[in-house]
């Protein structure tokens, strides 16, 4: 029976490499000089750290910039509260969401049985969810259907079986 699995992941590499990119591109600038701008990363968090509001958003503008150039889609970036910081700075958190939560996995769920062809089922594994159906042309409309679908998160789909 044909199947396959619908995950959420983000290459920690390709993360990595754009922010060390964003962070050359800030030293580089000249519109940056003198600001102590800084991106710094934490396995999937990302701070942004700068002088002032109108700075903040062009380092976000820089890093969402080398993001898409790596390929992690920015459905998977959530951005927390600006904050003051010290010596009148402003800081950003940005997280990059991974995996599927159960909420999200739920959602997943209840899309491919009302709206999915007759005689595909869904369960979830974990971070994932394994999709399986009698067809695989089937199995092609409920990709087609999830890709069309905004859910809010990145999905890949992948170990498909016939």
């Amino acid at each position: 029976m044909p199947s396959f699995d619908v995950v959420s992941e983000v290459d920690g590499q390709e993360v990595r490499n754009a922010v060390d990119q964003a962070q050359r591109e800030v030293a580089n600038r000249f519109d940056f000089k003198n600001t102590n701008s800084t991106i710094e990363q934490n396995d999937m968090v990302i701070t942004l750290h700068t002088v002032s509001e109108d700075r903040l958003a062009a380092l976000r503008l820089v890093l969402e910039e080398k993001l898409v150039k790596r390929g992690v889609s920015l459905k998977g970036v959530d951005y927390g509260d600006v904050q003051e910081a010290t010596q009148n700075t402003v800081r950003q958190v940005v997280t990059i969401k991974v995996g599927i939560s159960s909420d999200k996995s739920r959602e997943i769920n209840k899309l491919i049985k009302s709206d999915g062809p007759k005689g595909v089922s869904s369960q979830t594994q974990g971070e994932s969810i394994r999709v399986t159906g009698k067809k695989r042309d089937d199995l092609q409309n409920v990709i087609a259907m999830l890709k069309g679908a905004d859910l809010g998160i990145p999905l890949q789909f992948n170990n498909f079986r016939d």
